[in-house]
């Protein structure tokens, strides 16, 4: 989601990887330069209200349903874009 709304993506590993740098990169109001995606997430301090939201921002831009726990439970962006990516490929065809 951004902050007018939903984004809507087409659910690419690229894509994907692209999304997550950005909305990491926007809840720490840093430049997606300065996020490192092999960087272990938990070096970049999100706490738990920026985690949940960015459950929420990828629920409703990938229309996937997410523990709340499953930022804790990858070790990186790349690990989550490709859990994002199986998860994707597993939804309902529309």
């Amino acid at each position: 989601m951004t902050e007018h709304g939903p984004t809507v993506i087409e659910p690419t590993a690229e894509n994907i990887a692209t999304w997550l740098l950005e909305r990491v990169a926007y809840y720490l109001d840093e430049p997606t330069e300065a996020i490192d995606a092999e960087a272990p997430l938990a070096h970049y301090g999100l706490d738990s209200v920026y985690a949940l939201a960015l459950c929420g921002d990828i629920e409703d831009t990938l229309s996937v349903s997410v523990e709340p726990t499953l930022i804790w439970d990858v070790e990186n962006l790349v690990d989550l874009t490709g859990r994002l990516v199986e998860l994707v490929a597993e939804r309902p065809r529309q």
